[in-house]
C-alpha cells in the first residue's frame, strides 16, 4: 500500500504543485481544500499520470470539527497519514492602521490556527505511520518583515515558531517537523500583491511583477516547482535528521544565521 500524504490548500498554487509532485513520487495523496472544482482538476491530472489521489473538499482549516472529521475520513480511505503538508493560506495586503480585527483574525485563523488544528488532528495518525513528516509552508515573511502585510508576517512567524516547538517535542520519535519558506513565488496568490502595487503606484502588472522579482538577488520569481522539490527532499528518508528548520527558497533574499 502506498504511503499517504495529506496536503491542505491543494487546489492551487504551491499546494497544487506539491500534491502533484508527491503523487509522482508514489504517494497516495489526499487533496484537501475548500473548493471542489480545482481539487478535482488536480485529481484528474494525477490520475492521467498514473498516480493516486482523493478529493477532500469543504475543508475549512479554521473549524476544528470539520478538520477532525476530514482527517478521520482521509485516514479511513487511504490509511495512516505519513506526510502532512500544511499549505492553506491567505495573504491580503493593508496598511497596519487599516488592518481591521476581522482581517487580522481571518489571516491568523487560516495561516496559523489552521496549521495548528490540522497538525493536531493528524498527529496520532502520523505517529502510527512511522517515519512521519510534517512540512509547514511558511514564507520569508516568517523570517523577516514586509510592509503592508502585518497580519501575514505575524501568522507566518507563528508558523515557524510552532514548527520549532513541535520539532523539539517530537525529536525522540521518528517524526520530523520543518517549515519551507518561499520568497515571492509565481502563483495566483502573488496576483493579489501585484494588484495592490498597481493600485497604489499606477505601474502596470508587468512592472509590478518585475519589482517583486528584484527583491530576489537572483532577479526572478521563485517557481512553485522549486518549493515542491524542497518539500519532496524533506519528506524523503535522506532528510531524517533535518527537523525544526525554516528553509528559505528565495534566491538568497533571506539568509538564516
Amino acid at each position: 500500500m502506498s504511503r499517504h500524504a495529506f496536503v491542505t490548500g491543494a487546489g492551487s498554487g504551491i499546494g497544487r504543485v506539491i500534491a502533484l509532485k508527491l503523487a509522482e513520487a508514489g504517494y497516495a495523496v489526499t487533496l484537501a481544500g475548500r473548493r471542489a472544482e480545482p481539487l478535482q482538476a488536480a485529481a484528474t491530472e494525477i490520475a492521467a499520470s498514473g498516480g493516486m489521489s482523493s478529493v477532500l473538499d469543504g475543508l475549512d482549516v479554521t473549524d476544528e470539527a470539520v478538520v477532525q472529521a476530514g482527517v478521520s475520513r482521509a485516514v479511513a480511505e487511504a490509511g495512516p497519514i505519513a506526510v502532512l503538508v500544511n499549505c492553506a493560506g491567505e495573504a491580503p495586503s493593508a496598511p497596519f492602521e487599516k488592518t481591521g480585527l476581522d482581517l487580522w483574525n481571518r489571516v491568523l485563523g487560516i495561516n496559523l490556527t489552521g496549521t495548528f488544528l490540522t497538525t493536531q488532528a493528524a498527529l496520532p495518525s502520523i505517529k502510527q505511520a512511522g517515519n512521519g513528516r510534517i512540512v509547514n509552508i511558511a514564507s520569508t515573511a516568517g523570517m523577516t518583515g514586509y510592509p503592508y502585510v502585518s497580519a501575514y508576517c505575524a501568522s507566518k512567524h507563528g508558523v515557524i515558531g510552532l514548527t520549532r516547538a513541535l520539532a523539539l517535542e517530537l525529536a525522540k520519535t521518528d517524526v520530523t517537523v520543518n517549515a519551507v519558506c518561499p520568497g515571492f513565488t509565481d502563483t495566483p496568490l502573488l496576483d493579489g500583491a501585484i494588484d495592490v502595487i498597481t493600485g497604489k503606484t499606477g505601474r502596470t502588472a508587468d512592472e509590478a511583477r518585475a519589482s517583486l522579482a528584484r527583491s530576489n538577488p537572483q532577479g526572478r520569481l521563485v517557481t512553485p516547482e522549486e518549493v515542491a522539490h524542497a518539500v519532496i527532499w524533506l519528506v524523503s528518508p535522506a532528510a531524517g535528521s533535518i527537523t525544526g528548520q525554516a528553509i528559505a527558497v528565495a534566491g538568497g533574499e533571506v539568509m538564516a544565521g
